[in-house]
């Protein structure tokens, strides 16, 4: 084994405390002071006084300077650290000229796909190219390239030849190991191994990034950075950085709970020795018992796991091994917790992408820290008055939290995020609130979200902190509430009340996704929340009503579903309003069988439900259920070759039929839905009535029978009868956009929003 010289530093652990991100010494060109819009031009950089940048950032999105946009917010934490940062948002890939619009940097470039996976936010689910982009202005399409993050770190390595390139976001985040590409229908790698960069960051980056900024700044080059939490690179075969590291094959720790053996506490001489020792004619010589207590246990095996590298399945083994695909992204996801993860490697040809544990979480006043940077909250002056609608959305809502411990298996928060909760503090946040109100034009009064990944995760947290370093459980949540796990809503209630009391806010809306099922554990935080902050409807996501797939996607069944609609519906009543849940549910996600569609699609005919948008689960990379797409492999179990086989809906009958049930209301699903039926030998649910799903269809190519059938249908079709869908207006978002739409800022891809259905006679 290759290794570094012995007075190489490495990586900090669990319990070496993490030096904060407002501690370092600033850099000296915070003697230019603050810009008013970081530059996206050199004009702009003269009226500031640079001659140069120090750190040019590269963005797939326009550049919006607010803490919801990721550029914005890595870019004023670096200004703050005294560097003088560049913004090149939405060149023109293909040459390498508009990459040198700024100038050579001095340290290094970082550039980022953007707020979304470039993929996702250029395709559907069914892979057609989008007809508009939510993060350009006047929503253009086709302002960023395919897998952008490669596409853009290769520009800079062609315009600026020499200088360190690094790549981030949750592009390159999910990216960071050999995973399945949906897109191309194959397991690509590394993003690191395409893009030529020096180093990879992955989840919430920021601690990484100022101490690489400030080595940087120091001399060091990036290409020389091999200790630092948070960071992937590519190094020779077999490289470890020094002499106490060991490396340990994947197949030895594929268990969950407890992956070491417990040592003794008793060291002796071996049995076997004293065996040897006597065979030999000489005298055993037994050494004097030493006894270690359980702290000193916890030390040598901290000690020992905090220089340990699993060794993950090569990505040439991957690539056509399914199994061992399934059981490196389980792997993968088993070493997450930052208490107790060790680092991982995985052969690219003859190199290695080693991946170090994942960051330690940002503290509450860091965490202040990064969201009270002195942004201008709008875009840059230069799209002037242009419609930017991921703007639209989010100009007048706040983020207070990140990071999430639910799990869902086809959610990529968890895999960028990870599962600890990093909260605001009051202050903050409201303060926020207050600069909205004080300088975001048009502001009437409302805020529209107080929220992050999830509504109602704020200050939430293992009770005791050493559990949690040490837990390996994939969800909190699932298949029940964790015991240790708090679910005290009350400081998320404390915060709700005194937003509402600041001068100038009239209204305060929740339309974050709201963990339901903890909701249920603090019912006066569904009180707070049905009284005050619902605008008649509240968006939930049961994701399912079937055990099937929802065992594969880790969450709750109905139970919990129907628990927190009885005390929505009270506390509304109680409140004399008026007010709708919408459910989201998925189509298609591995482990659904056709029976497990045709049930849900008879729950919401019974609980008066009607789609407002459908869209198939989409594989992103490095999800669990991505995993069980590809491979038809369960990873949340030990992994075997004969180990549970999941049902996928690959092929392309299955995806429209999957849709069509959740759509059963629509004519246009009506004759592949009467066909399935019928395979499926369940005629009785054909008809009028009112436990039926659709009407008789005519015979094929009879054109007067159809005729005569589409006329009547409107008239006859059950759901006219017995319910009243409410305005398509109603369920919208401000700004106008439709609650629901998959792969959009501040939706859930795969998902499908429902508006309920009003009882008859209320309009």
């Amino acid at each position: 084994m290759r290794a570094l010289p012995e007075n190489t530093p490495t990586m900090n652990t669990p319990t070496t405390p993490a030096k904060p991100i407002n501690s370092y010494r600033k850099y000296w060109a915070q003697r230019f002071g603050t810009a008013p819009f970081l530059p996206m031009s050199r004009a702009e950089m003269d009226e500031l006084g640079w001659d140069s940048c120090d750190i040019i950032l590269v963005t797939g999105d326009c550049y919006i300077d607010h803490p919801s946009f990721g550029m914005a917010l890595v870019g004023r934490l670096l200004e703050a650290q005294g560097f003088r940062v560049g913004i090149i948002a939405q060149p023109d890939w293909h040459s390498a000229e508009p990459f040198r619009a700024l100038g050579k940097p001095n340290l290094f470039f970082g550039v980022t796909a953007g707020n979304m996976d470039s993929m996702i936010n250029r395709y559907t689910a069914d892979r057609k190219p989008r007809s508009d982009d939510a993060y350009t202005p006047h929503a253009e399409p086709n302002k960023r390239p395919d897998r952008a993050v490669t596409v853009y770190a290769q520009r800079c390595r062609e315009a600026y030849p020499g200088t360190g390139v690094m790549i981030g976001s949750i592009e390159a985040s999910l990216r960071r190991i050999a995973h399945y590409d949906y897109w191309s229908d194959k397991v690509r790698p590394s993003v690191l191994a395409n893009s030529k960069a020096d180093i990879l960051l992955f989840g919430n980056a920021e601690r990484a990034l100022v101490e690489i900024a400030h080595r940087a700044a120091a001399g060091e080059k990036l290409s020389e950075m091999r200790d630092i939490r948070g960071t992937a690179f590519l190094v020779p075969h077999g490289w470890l950085p020094n002499e106490e590291w060991e490396e340990a094959d994947s197949t030895t720790v594929d268990v969950p709970g407890r992956v070491d053996a417990h040592l003794n506490p008793y060291e002796e001489i071996p049995e076997q020795a004293a065996k040897q020792a006597e065979a030999n004619g000489a005298t055993a010589t037994v050494q004097p018992i030493k006894f270690m207590n359980v702290h000193e246990r916890v030390a040598i095996r901290r000690a020992q796991r905090a220089k340990t590298v699993v060794r993950i399945p090569a990505f040439e083994a991957v690539a056509y091994d399914p199994v061992l695909y399934a059981h490196a992204s389980r792997v993968l996801h088993l070493e997450s917790n930052p208490g107790n993860a060790r680092a991982l490697v995985q052969l690219h040809g003859e190199r290695d992408v080693w991946l170090n544990p994942p960051p330690i979480p940002l503290t509450t006043e860091e965490m202040d820290f990064v969201f009270g940077q002195p942004y201008a909250r709008n875009p840059h002056p230069s799209y002037g008055d242009a419609h930017i609608p991921a703007w639209e959305m989010i100009k007048y809502s706040v983020n207070i939290m990140r990071g999430c411990f639910g799990g869902c298996t086809f959610c990529s928060i968890t895999e960028h995020e990870g599962r600890i909760i990093q909260s605001r503090s009051e202050e903050s946040i409201l303060k926020e609130i207050e600069e909205i109100r004080d300088k975001t034009e048009g502001f009437t009064g409302h805020i529209s979200d107080l929220g992050g990944p999830t509504a109602n995760m704020y200050r939430l947290a293992c009770k005791d902190p050493k559990i949690e370093t040490k837990c390996r459980k994939l969800s909190c949540v699932y298949p029940d509430i964790c015991e240790n796990l708090n679910t005290d809503h009350s400081s998320l209630i404390q915060l709700y009340r005194k937003a509402r009391a600041l001068p100038g806010i009239k209204k305060i809306n929740i339309q974050s996704g709201l963990r339901y099922d903890l909701a249920v554990k603090s019912p006066e935080y569904i009180k707070e929340l049905v009284t005050h902050h619902v605008g008649g409807y509240l968006k939930i996501a049961p994701e399912h009503t079937e055990e099937g797939p929802l065992s594969k996607m880790m969450k709750p069944g109905m139970g919990a579903y129907d628990n927190f609609k009885k005390l929505f519906e009270k506390f509304s009543k109680e409140a004399g309003k008026e007010q709708y849940l919408i459910p989201y549910f998925i189509a298609a996600h591995p482990g659904t069988s056709d029976e497990d569609m045709m049930n849900l699609a008879l729950w919401l005919k019974k609980n008066n439900f009607r789609l407002d948008q459908v869209q198939t689960f989409t594989p992103t990379p490095m999800a669990m259920a991505t995993t069980m797409w590809h491979t038809r492999r369960n990873p949340l179990k030990k992994l075997s070759r004969s180990s549970e086989k999941v049902d996928v809906v690959r092929d392309g009958y299955r995806r429209k039929l999957h849709k069509a049930f959740l759509r059963y209301h629509h004519p246009d699903n009506w004759q592949i839905l009467y066909d399935a039926l019928i395979d499926m030998g369940r005629q009785d649910l054909i008809g009028y009535g009112k436990h039926q799903l659709i009407p008789p269809t005519p015979p094929k190519g009879n054109e007067d029978k159809g005729q005569r059938f589409n006329t009547a249908r409107t008239a006859h079709h059950p759901t006219r009868r017995f319910q009243d869908a409410p305005p398509a207006s109603a369920a919208r978002k401000p700004g106008g956009k439709q609650v629901g739409k998959g792969n959009k800022p501040g939706s859930r891809n795969g998902a499908a929003a429902t508006t309920a259905g009003k009882p008859k006679g209320r309009r």
